[in-house]
């Protein structure tokens, strides 16, 4: 299996995330099925299906996260000397020709990305266009919705 990347914060946040899975979520559902079995008849308890449902898909994302931490790469962009070149894990600010304002991205892993907060998974179109490239570059990115015409104003490490 290829090596997945993933930023530091990226890296602590995942786990974070699997101790509240294993630790919290888990126990609270398993009390949750022992309740439902204490009510009787297991084949018309909505109760009991309900939790071991819930339990089936945080047991699935406990395998999710397992395995994307065993396969990842952690990669500490602050420990990167900066160049002004976008690479993984690089806060970059563009000016978005088109539109006439500033956007800044990071660029970090699939399972760590939230578009809503400028983090952008390096497997997109605009990430990939970045990559590589420099402050002062203009480059012009294709994505499904169409072409994308920015400038790299700024390429920070943080």
């Amino acid at each position: 299996m290829s090596r997945v990347p993933l930023t530091k914060k990226g890296e602590i946040s995942l786990k974070e995330k699997l101790s509240n899975l294993k630790f919290v979520e888990r126990p609270q559902i398993s009390q949750a099925i022992a309740e439902a079995r204490a009510h009787g008849d297991l084949k018309e308890n909505a109760e009991y299906h309900a939790a071991k449902e819930l339990q089936g898909l945080v047991e699935a994302k406990i395998n999710e996260i397992e395995s994307a931490l065993v396969n990842a790469q952690v990669i500490d962009v602050t420990e990167i000397p900066e160049t002004g070149r976008v690479v993984f894990g690089s806060t970059v600010t563009v000016y978005d020709i088109d539109n006439d304002k500033n956007v800044t991205y990071k660029i970090v892993g699939n399972l760590e990305s939230d578009p809503d907060k400028g983090e952008i998974s390096i497997d997109t179109p605009i990430a990939r266009g970045m990559v590589g490239k420099f402050v002062d570059d203009e480059i012009i990115i294709q994505t499904p919705a169409g072409n994308l015409s920015y400038e790299i104003l700024e390429v920070k490490h943080l």
